[in-house]
Parts: C-alpha cells; sequence; structure tokens
C-alpha cells in the first residue's frame, strides 16, 4: 500500500507538471498572438507608401517627351488639355514592394472618328513594363464621348537580376497617345485625366538585395557630385526628378518577413519547452 500510495503521488505530480506546462505554452502562444497582430500592422505603416495628398497641386498640362514629362505624386488626379495625335507623358514615384495602377480618362470631342486610346507605362531605365492586368488599350466608338483605360504593373522589387525586366523603384513614366489615328481627324481638341495610386504588397515581394540608388533621372550624377567627384557645374546642370514616396526612398531590407521570422523562432523555441517538460521522467527511481 505505501508503494501504491507513493507511486500515485508521483504520478499526480508528473501530470501536475505537465499540465503546468501546457499552460505556460499557452499562455506564451497567446501572447505571441497578440503581438503580431499588433506588430504586422505597424510594420506596415512603417513602410514608405505614396498617401494621397489632394489633388490642388496636381499639374493641369502634360509633357510632350520623357524629359518634359509633368511630375505627380500618387493619390493626385492630373489633368490636361490636348489634340488627338499628341503625345502626353507624365512621371510618378514608385517604390519596393508597391504595385501601381496607372488610370486614364480622355474626354472626346461631340464629332469624332473611331479611334484607338493606348497608354504605355515606362521604368526609370525607360523599359515598357508589360500590364499585370487592364484594359491598356481600347477604342471608342464615333457616339463614345470619353473612353477609359488602365494598367496595373507588376509588384515592383527591390533588387532584380540586371538580364531581368522586374520593375524597380524609381520614376515611372505614363505615355497617353492615339494609335493608328486617320489624318483627317489629327488635331481635334481632348481632354486628358490620369490618376496613380498603389496597393502595398508587403513581404510577400521582398527580395534579398537592394539597389544603390533607386532610378531617378540624374541620380548617378547628383551622388557623384555629392562625393565630391564631379564638378559643382555638373552637378547643378542634372535633370533631377522632384518627386518621391511620402517616407522617401526604401533602403529594401526591410519587410514584415522579420516579424514573422521571430514570431517563428519564438514559438519554435516555446514548442521544444513544452515538448521536454511532456516528455522528461522523473528522475532517478526511488528505492
Amino acid at each position: 500500500m505505501g508503494r501504491g500510495s507513493v507511486s500515485s503521488g508521483e504520478s499526480a505530480r508528473k501530470a501536475g507538471g505537465a499540465r503546468g506546462a501546457l499552460r505556460a505554452v499557452t499562455a506564451g502562444l497567446l501572447l505571441i498572438g497578440a503581438g503580431a497582430v499588433g506588430a504586422v500592422p505597424a510594420a506596415a505603416d512603417s513602410s514608405p507608401s505614396a498617401s494621397p495628398s489632394g489633388d490642388s497641386a496636381a499639374p493641369t498640362s502634360a509633357g510632350t517627351s520623357f524629359r518634359t514629362a509633368a511630375e505627380i505624386d500618387q493619390g493626385q488626379t492630373a489633368t490636361a488639355s490636348a489634340s488627338t495625335g499628341d503625345y502626353l507623358y507624365w512621371s510618378f514615384p514608385a517604390d519596393a514592394m508597391q504595385r501601381p495602377t496607372v488610370e486614364a480618362k480622355v474626354k472626346l470631342p461631340a464629332a469624332h472618328a473611331s479611334a484607338t486610346w493606348q497608354i504605355d507605362v515606362y521604368d526609370g531605365l525607360r523599359r515598357r513594363q508589360a500590364c499585370q492586368y487592364g484594359a491598356q488599350t481600347r477604342t471608342a466608338a464615333q457616339d463614345a464621348g470619353s473612353v477609359s483605360l488602365s494598367c496595373t504593373l507588376r509588384t515592383v522589387r527591390a533588387w532584380s537580376e540586371p538580364w531581368a525586366d522586374d520593375p524597380l523603384p524609381g520614376t515611372y513614366y505614363v505615355r497617353l497617345t492615339t494609335v493608328g489615328l486617320k489624318a483627317a481627324d489629327l488635331g481635334l481638341p481632348v481632354g486628358a485625366e490620369v490618376r496613380v495610386d498603389s496597393k502595398d504588397v508587403g513581404g510577400a515581394a521582398a527580395v534579398d538585395g537592394s539597389l544603390g540608388e533607386p532610378l531617378v533621372p540624374g541620380i548617378a550624377v547628383k551622388a557623384a557630385a555629392e562625393e565630391g567627384e564631379e564638378g559643382e557645374e555638373s552637378g547643378a546642370g542634372a535633370v533631377l526628378s522632384s518627386i518621391e514616396p511620402d517616407d522617401g526612398w526604401a533602403s529594401g531590407w526591410w519587410s514584415d518577413r522579420w516579424v514573422w521570422t521571430g514570431i517563428g523562432g519564438v514559438l519554435a523555441a516555446l514548442a521544444g519547452v513544452g515538448g521536454y517538460a511532456l516528455t522528461r521522467g522523473g528522475g532517478r527511481p526511488r528505492a
């Protein structure tokens, strides 16, 4: 009877210790989960993204080439008056882990022939970027009062291989024009509206690497002038873009992947402690 009661007491102590370990692990998991819920939005908010800055400072004209492109911020609606056959250019900044969407609307005159309108988007290296989805080209019927176009780019990557055609951080150019226009329809007055918005994809699009500088016009000349490798005249004569994301350009190394990696490491440690508490023995057997 004595040995049986001792064995029963030891079993009860072991069971109590296991239940205590399970309670500790459960409490730790709940704390980690609560911390994850608060940390992920904070990490998302810390990543740079362009916020709507209102249309008060939006340009009311468009450029006619890459060098004279009108600069717009994301969230602004730029307008322009032009004629059919013109090439209209705008530029905007896009940072890593953003997925920009360009929307354009052309207001047509009362009397016009059928015409096809198209928007093209180019990156800082002036490489034409393919639209992931959207109506990039549309034909306006003779009785149409307007035509709407859209182009959603692929997610901007912080770094990519030199041979790849991936979107990279920097200045992007939008070109709006007609395709296959008849000579009789050249010069008709039209109105254009362009708006750029983006979605912050987050750590799902993070890569292990970053560019030395964003692809902004004249950034190499500016960097050389700051380091003293070029004269003051060269730095002053560079044509630089004056637009950038509200929080500046991202460094490329931070993403919410770090938050989830840390949470995974803590969970693994708690799981190891809980497993040890459940499987450990009672020590040396009593005589």
